[in-house]
C-alpha cells in the first residue's frame, strides 16, 4: 500500500499542538445540521418504531462523529492533506445527514453509502498516513478496517431492502461496529489490540466531546427558539418557553460545573487514556447526546401544545418529557463515576423525582411536566455544585 512520505501526527507535548483546530470546529457544523434532523425525525415519529428509528441512526451519526474525533486526536488537521479529509468527509455528513428524514424509507441506500463511504475511507486515509509514521496505530486501524468492511456488507444490503428488514440488517451493522472496540476489534491473524496501545491525548478527546455536547444543546435551543417565534406569546407559550429554556441551562451547568472539567483532567493525567477514552467518551456519551435530543423534542411539544389533551397528558409525550432529561442524568451520571467512587446521589434522586413526576401525566398537562423537569435539573445542579465544591468555589478533583 502507499503510504505518505511526510509525517502527518500531531506533535506532542504542549498544549498548542494539543488545541482543537478550527477545521475540526468547522467538520462539526455538518453535525448541527444532522442533530436537527434527528429531533425533527423524532417528532415527526413519535411511534415505538419511529424511537427505534431514530435512536439508530443518532448512534450511527454519534459513530462517524466519534470515530473522525479520534482520527484527529493522532492526525494533524492543520496539514492540508489531513484539511482535505475533514472537508471531503463534510460532503459526505451533509449528504448522510439529508437523507435522515427519509433513511427508512426512499433515501435509505443513499444514507448507507455516505456512511460507509465516511466510515471506510477515513480508514483507508489513516492507513495511509501512519504507514510509515506509527505502526501501532497502523495495524489498529488494520484491524478497525476490517470489521467496518463487514459492517459495510449489511449497512448496503439494508439501504437495497425496506421495511423491518432494513431495520434488522442495520441494527446488525450497528451492533458490529459497537462492538468491536469492546473485543479489541481482533481479526484472525492480526490479533486484538488492548486500550494500552491507544495513545491518544486525552484532553484534546475530553475537549471535542464538551463540544458535540455545545453543538446539541445548541440545536435545542434552536428549536425552542424557532417554534417560539412562529407562536402566539402569551402566558403559556412564555411559561413553556421559560421552562425549555431553564432546562437547558441545567443541563449544561450538569455537565459542565463539575464532570467535564475533572474527567478532562483525569483523562489527560491517566496512564491509560486509551481505556477511559473508550468508555467515558465513545460510550457514554451516546446517552447524553440521546437525552438532549429528546429533551428537545420535548419542549417542542410542551411549546405547541402546553395545555395537553383537555388538560392532561398523554402517556407517550409524558415519556418524552420526562424520558430526555432521565436518559441525560442517567448518562452524565455514569460519565461521572469514572472519576468518583459513586454514581451522584445528586443524579440517583433526580433520577427518582423524574420517576414520580412522570406518575402524575394523567392529571398534569406537558407544561406542568415540562417545568417539573426544569425544576429537577435545577435542584440536581445545584445540589452537586454545593456538595462537590468548598462553598461553590472550586471542584475537586475527586468525590461526588
Amino acid at each position: 500500500m502507499i503510504s505518505a512520505r511526510r509525517n502527518l501526527l500531531r506533535p506532542r507535548g504542549d498544549h498548542d499542538h494539543a488545541r482543537v483546530t478550527y477545521s475540526e470546529l468547522f467538520f462539526d457544523l455538518v453535525f448541527v445540521f444532522a442533530i436537527t434532523q434527528l429531533s425533527h425525525g423524532l417528532l415527526a415519529h413519535l411511534t415505538l418504531l419511529g424511537a427505534i428509528e431514530t435512536g439508530l441512526l443518532m448512534m450511527a451519526v454519534w459513530w462517524v462523529w466519534i470515530y473522525t474525533s479520534w482520527i484527529t486526536n493522532w492526525l494533524d488537521p492543520e496539514q492540508r492533506p489531513v484539511r482535505l479529509m475533514l472537508f471531503v468527509l463534510m460532503a459526505a455528513g451533509l449528504a448522510m445527514s439529508s437523507s435522515i428524514p427519509k433513511a427508512f424509507g426512499a433515501r435509505g441506500l443513499e444514507f448507507a453509502v455516505t456512511f460507509v463511504f465516511m466510515q471506510v475511507g477515513r480508514c483507508l486515509f489513516m492507513l495511509w498516513a501512519v504507514k510509515r509514521h506509527d505502526h501501532r496505530n497502523y495495524r489498529n486501524f488494520q484491524r478497525i478496517t476490517v470489521w467496518l468492511s463487514v459492517s459495510a456488507i449489511f449497512w448496503i444490503a439494508g439501504g437495497l431492502s425496506d421495511g423491518w428488514q432494513r431495520l434488522a440488517l442495520w441494527t446488525a451493522a450497528i451492533a458490529i461496529e459497537y462492538l468491536s472496540p469492546a473485543v479489541g476489534m481482533w481479526v484472525p491473524g492480526l490479533g486484538r489490540s488492548t486500550p494500552q496501545e491507544w495513545k491518544i491525548d486525552g484532553a484534546h478527546l475530553a475537549e471535542r466531546c464538551a463540544g458535540f455536547v455545545i453543538i446539541a444543546l445548541g440545536e435545542s435551543l434552536v428549536v425552542t427558539g424557532a417554534t417560539f417565534a412562529d407562536m402566539e406569546w402569551h402566558g403559556l407559550t412564555i411559561a413553556a418557553f421559560g421552562a425549555a429554556f431553564g432546562g437547558c441551562v441545567a443541563m449544561w451547568a450538569v455537565y459542565f460545573n463539575v464532570g467535564a472539567e475533572r474527567a478532562s483532567h483525569h483523562i489527560a493525567q491517566s496512564s491509560d487514556p486509551g481505556r477511559l477514552g473508550r468508555s467515558g467518551y465513545t460510550y457514554l456519551h451516546i446517552l447524553i447526546i440521546g437525552g438532549i435530543i429528546v429533551s428537545a423534542v420535548a419542549d417542542e411539544l410542551a411549546l405547541a401544545h402546553p395545555h395537553g389533551h383537555d388538560g392532561h397528558t398523554d402517556f407517550k409525550t409524558m415519556l418524552i418529557i420526562v424520558g430526555g432529561p432521565a436518559i441525560y442524568l442517567l448518562g452524565t451520571g455514569w460519565f461521572k463515576k469514572l472519576t468518583a467512587p459513586y454514581f451522584p446521589l445528586s443524579h440517583l434522586i433526580g433520577l427518582g423525582l423524574l420517576g414520580l413526576l412522570g406518575c402524575t401525566y394523567g392529571i398534569a398537562t406537558p407544561l406542568h411536566l415540562a417545568s417539573g423537569t426544569t425544576v429537577i435539573l435545577i435542584v440536581v445542579a445545584i445540589w452537586e455544585w454545593a456538595s462537590l465544591t468548598d462553598r461553590g468555589r472550586r471542584p475537586p478533583e475527586h468525590g461526588r
